[in-house]
Order: C-alpha cells, then structure tokens, then sequence
C-alpha cells in the first residue's frame, strides 16, 4: 500500500487548483502529481489517500486506480475485473455496488457492462472463498467505479464513500445549495485561502445557508473539511486505527482561532437563520458575523476587504424587497435562498441565459454595482455566474475571469476591483 495510483476527481475548471492543494498537503510533484482533464492523479501511499479524504476542499472523491486494460466485449470487462485482487480490498461479508461511466464507448448498454463487472467481483469471491458479497445499491460498504474510454478499461475502489462535499454539517439548507467543494474552488481562485493569513477579511452579501462564509471560516480556523464525517476506508481491510487516529489528531491540534474576519449576509432572515445554525455544526459559529439584510443596502463590514458572491440564476429568481417582499413561488435559487432585491423580480432570457431584471426595469445587478462603487472602493468581488455578458450589465471591466462549472452550468467568475464613482474598475496589479 505504499505506492497506489489515486485519482481524485474534480468540477470542470478546477484541476489546477487541486493540484496546488494536494501538493501543499503531501508535498508530491513531478511525475507523482499530474494534472488530468475532470481530476488529478496521484502516485502515492494509503496514509496520504486518508489524509486527503480528511483534508482536500476540493476534489470530489479519493479513487484508487485497481486496473487499466483493454477492451472490446462485455467478456473482456468480465476478464478484467476479475483479474483484481478485491479480496485484498473487503470481504464476501460486506456490500458492494458498481457504479460505470463512460466516453465514446462502442458498447450498447452501460447497465449490463456494470452487471458483467458485478458478476466478476462476485464471481472471484465465490471462488476464492466460497460466498459472494450482498449487493447495495444504495448503502453500500464498498463503491467500485468503472470508467470505460473507447477501447480501455479503468476500475477504482472508492475511499470515501459519501462524495466529499458533504462535510457533515449542513442540515439546513435552502434550494439547489452551492457544493461545498465548488464554494472552496472559488475561494482557492480568489486567492483568499492565502490571503487569510494576512487578516483579509470576506464578506459574502448573498449568503444562503452559508456554503461560501462556513468553507471560508474552516480555511480561517484551519480546520479540516473532513473532520466531521466518516470515509469508505475505514470499512477496507487495509485500514489502521491508529494511523487514523492520529492523522485526526494532527488536524485537531492544527485549528486555531481564525486568522481574518469572515461575514455573511442574506435578505431572508430564515437563510440567515440556516446558516447559524450550520455553522454551530461546522464549529465556526464563534468565527463568522452572519446578518440579515439586502445586498443593495448593506454597508461594508470592514473598510477593505474581497467579497464572494454566488448570485441567483435559474429558470426563475426569487427575490425580496428593501422591506422584505414576497419570495417568488416556486422559484429556484443556485446559491440557496432569497437573494436582497428592489422589488420582486422576474427572469429574462438574453443568449439562452437568464437576466434578474426588477418589475421596474431597472438590472439589478446595475444598481449592485453602482452601490458597490458607492459604498465599497477598495474591495475586490468576486461574482459566480453563468452570464458571460455580467460584467456589460454592471458596467464594469473585470481584471480576470476564471472558467469554473457549477454541476452541468458553465459558469464563469469575474474579478472586479472596485473604485468609487467609475464605472471601469481599476486594472490588475
């Protein structure tokens, strides 16, 4: 278990990023860490395949690469998973379930290229020990990924488990909430994840439940993502307590009081109220200043500092007024949660995408802009959106964008360096 190839999936966008992450928590480089398309992969020992499920903000899974082999036929998928010691892996006493994906694949069906690779782990069990292992498709103790390219094969056993972005603390949460992992990806891009070390502050005037201000808060506080939760591995025979132990133990001593301050705010009192709640789980309910208010009235927590934004976007926006209006029925929202509005507010397609535009007319995002450059000079935003047009309506040039999907929503974050009474913002140092 000293030399294992991982592979740790990311979101479109975000592999760079994860290399920088994984390098920082193992030291790997070179040959060892290679950038791939959707993920990283790793050439590393079992403890850092524990150590990055507990730590890593950003990849969606810890995969250990078991086979790479050729195929043309559902006979040669059964003769490659069969060929995998799982027996080294778990035993006929616990659950399994396969799960396949693939790209260009010759084969007709996916469901019974995953049943010729079930039946194979089954099969070899059978005969190694007499007895097949149960079957889970929805609780199970081992999860095998396949990934079927045109003509190869690859098989991985998965680490974690639950994917990685449920980090163990969000209970309360409103509709289609931001991942958490997608929340860390545009904090690593902002660069504040750095940044906090020099006492920046963040600010997030859209909050929801909270995603972005709690990620930001562990980041300050240091504590490890994974810290409240349990992984696949510890079920796998070649876990060890008591490496795991004190992995857990080293991240427990690493936290500390947070190093900058973080705040979040949220025109729905009752988002404002998930997200204290959620922060209490994820432990940095003492390192986050959570208020209720609109975002087109809120005044700067601090003189300087970079504000993260996940605005709504979707088939309808919900949105509230000045004094509290009416949510939007059945409205959806990405970042979770009413979002501070003039007025109510309806959707308006422009290039296939959607405008949050006031009953008045007036692009909400054009009076945000203008209270920013009003209220906020010398802040940096930065604003996750699929709009590619955003930074026309707000009448500002951003100083970077940065490609980055949200699940299948191609998005991209804007940087705008915000100066008071322009309508440009300034350019990148």
């Amino acid at each position: 278990m000293n030399q294992l190839q991982l592979f740790l999936p990311c979101a479109a966008g975000v592999e760079d990023f994860l290399a920088e992450e994984v390098h920082a928590l193992t030291g790997l480089q070179g040959q060892d860490l290679l950038v791939r398309r959707g993920g990283v992969q790793v050439r590393s020992a079992w403890r850092d395949a524990m150590r990055l499920n507990l730590h890593s903000r950003l990849c969606q899974r810890v995969l250990v690469q078991l086979s790479h082999s050729p195929y043309r036929s559902e006979d040669d998928l059964y003769a490659a998973a069969s060929a995998v010691a799982w027996e080294v892996w778990f035993t006929p006493r616990q659950s399994f379930k396969v799960e396949i994906t693939a790209q260009h694949s010759p084969l007709k069906s996916l469901n019974f290229a995953a049943l010729k690779i079930k039946d194979a782990i089954a099969d070899r069990f059978r005969h190694k020990a007499g007895v097949r292992p149960d079957v889970n498709t929805q609780w199970p103790d081992v999860r095998v990924y396949a990934h079927l390219g045109v003509d190869e094969l690859t098989l991985y056993i998965d680490t974690s488990g639950e994917p990685l972005f449920k980090r163990g603390w969000r209970e309360d949460k409103g509709e289609a909430p931001l991942k958490e992992t997608l929340a860390a990806a545009m904090l690593a891009a902002s660069g504040w994840d750095r940044d906090c070390e020099d006492g920046v502050p963040l600010y997030d005037p859209c909050c929801g439940s909270g995603t972005i201000a709690i990620e930001a808060a562990q980041i300050a506080c240091n504590i490890a993502p994974g810290s409240l939760r349990r992984f696949a591995f510890e079920k796998m025979l070649p876990f060890q307590a008591h490496v795991w132990a004190a992995l857990r133990e080293e991240a427990l001593s690493a936290q500390r009081p947070p190093v900058a301050p973080v705040f979040g705010s949220d025109v729905a009192h009752r988002m404002v109220d998930f997200a204290e709640r959620n922060a209490q789980r994820a432990g940095v309910a003492a390192a986050v200043q959570l208020r209720g208010g609109d975002a087109l009235q809120r005044m700067p927590p601090a003189p300087v500092g970079v504000m993260l934004v996940n605005p709504p976007y979707g088939e309808r926006i919900a949105v509230a007024g000045v004094a509290g209006g009416e949510r939007v029925a059945g409205a959806r929202v990405a970042g979770g949660g009413a979002r501070g509005r003039l007025g109510q507010a309806t959707a308006s397609h422009i290039g296939g995408r959607e405008q949050a535009e006031t009953d008045e007319g007036a692009d909400f995002f054009a009076q945000l802009a203008t209270h920013w450059k009003k209220h906020y000079p010398g802040w940096t935003a930065w604003v996750l959106t699929p709009d590619l047009k955003l930074p026309g309506r707000m009448r500002l040039k951003e100083s970077r964008r940065v490609p980055m999907w949200n699940g299948p929503i191609e998005c991209r974050l804007f940087r705008f360096d915000m100066v008071a009474g322009t309508h440009r913002a300034s350019k990148p140092a």
